[in-house]
């Protein structure tokens, strides 16, 4: 059963105040919270058993390597990877993109195509403007429409002979609006592309199988997944992850080292060079765990719920509107008050202890599309509640006043 109330307790920062009001916090999207569950796993590794892996005989070592590579099979099993050594531990989303750009650098000539869409993160741009820079490849981007929908006949279109790779955002962290990868990665490969997901702001909310989406790669940040900042993870199939050169040189990624020549580790380890987050690791194993528990589908039910509950009441807002009207969309709503700045509206609802997130959210050519210079995000989790959305509606309308 889906308590709301008993879900509430496992996270200790919602029962603080900001400002001397109760913490309202739907900034999600950014990052979610932490439950005790994984505070308590954090704690344990420095507190009892805090020691570097994969090197050491002596017994800490080997509880931490342990530990390590046990949540290693947790992600491979929650994202149904068919080995462990597709998972590739990595500092989160961002690095997951880097390595993977880094690497078709070796692949791509000029002339080929790259193809991303119009409602990535700048995480899932900025690196591959750089590939094409270095390359000569051609970077074509998938335009949206007013809903902040792809246009699917538009893709069709730009998917040719030419086309080496795919890169598209499961779910936009400015919109909410889900993608339809599915198709995307089916048509892309027809053509003989590879396709990158970025799961960034999908992974909270949705458990994707990354067998059945037949994806080449997909990348996910524990931070947004109830675990720690500093942690992600990249998954690749074993036939893409060998042809890839190494991302960085230094210690875990090699076989053998000498002056001559250097001969690379094995699968994952050639990923991954020297010390890695341990602790974040083995944590973000844990905050999987804790979702699981709650159930997935469980977790998508509740915030559609508040996702339906929060759109209907903004609605009412006279002058108030709504960016990313997709029918398809995860627990994210963007909005603007007529003639306020985003940024006067977000400081005043901080003051009435709301947390929401302003700006551009690192999508601006999104903003650039609809000619604003950026939003209000309000961003649910499944630890939210209605009672909290109630407290949103009253700060917009008190700023709204304030302001107009």
């Amino acid at each position: 059963m889906f308590n709301i109330n008993e879900i509430r307790k496992d996270f200790p920062i919602l029962s603080r105040t900001v400002n001397g009001k109760p913490l309202v916090y739907f900034d999600n999207a950014a990052t979610s919270q932490t439950p005790q569950q994984v505070i308590d796993v954090i704690v344990d590794y420095y507190s009892n058993y805090n020691a570097n892996i994969h090197r050491g005989v002596h017994s800490l070592s080997q509880e931490a390597t342990d530990k390590y590579e046990q949540a290693r099979h947790t992600i491979q099993k929650h994202f149904n990877a068919k080995h462990a050594h597709e998972i590739i531990f990595t500092s989160g989303t961002t690095h997951g993109i880097n390595l993977v750009a880094n690497g078709f650098s070796s692949i791509l000539k000029a002339g080929d195509d790259i193809l991303v869409s119009a409602l990535e993160h700048h995480s899932n741009i900025v690196p591959w403007q750089m590939l094409c820079e270095r390359t000569g490849a051609n970077l074509k981007v998938i335009p949206m429409n007013q809903e902040g929908e792809l246009v699917i006949p538009e893709f069709d279109a730009l998917l040719s002979k030419n086309t080496k790779l795919v890169f598209v955002n499961h779910v936009s962290n400015a919109l909410g609006t889900i993608n339809p990868i599915e198709y995307i990665i089916k048509q892309a490969h027809l053509v003989g592309a590879a396709v990158l997901i970025d799961g960034a702001q999908s992974t909270p909310h949705i458990k994707p199988d990354v067998q059945a989406l037949d994806v080449d790669f997909y990348v996910a940040s524990a931070h947004k997944m109830c675990g720690p900042t500093g942690q992600g993870m990249l998954y690749g199939k074993e036939s893409w992850l060998k042809k890839l050169p190494p991302y960085q040189g230094g210690g875990e990624m090699i076989a053998e080292v000498t002056f001559e020549k250097t001969t690379y580790a094995e699968l994952p380890h050639k990923f991954e060079a020297g010390t890695p987050n341990i602790c974040g690791g083995i944590a973000f194993g844990a905050a999987i765990d804790y979702m699981n528990t709650i159930g997935f589908d469980t977790i998508a039910s509740y915030e559609n719920e508040l996702l339906v509950y929060a759109t209907k009441q903004l609605q009412n807002i006279e002058g108030l509107t709504i960016y990313g009207t997709s029918k398809q969309k995860t627990s994210v709503i963007s909005f603007n008050l007529d003639g306020i700045h985003p940024y006067d509206v977000g400081t005043i609802l901080d003051k009435l202890g709301i947390a929401v997130r302003t700006g551009h959210h690192c999508a601006q050519p999104i903003m650039d599309f609809y000619s604003i210079p950026g939003t209000v995000r309000a961003s649910f989790a499944f630890y939210n509640t209605k009672e909290e959305i109630d407290a949103l509606i009253t700060g917009i309308k008190k700023a709204k006043m304030m302001l107009s």
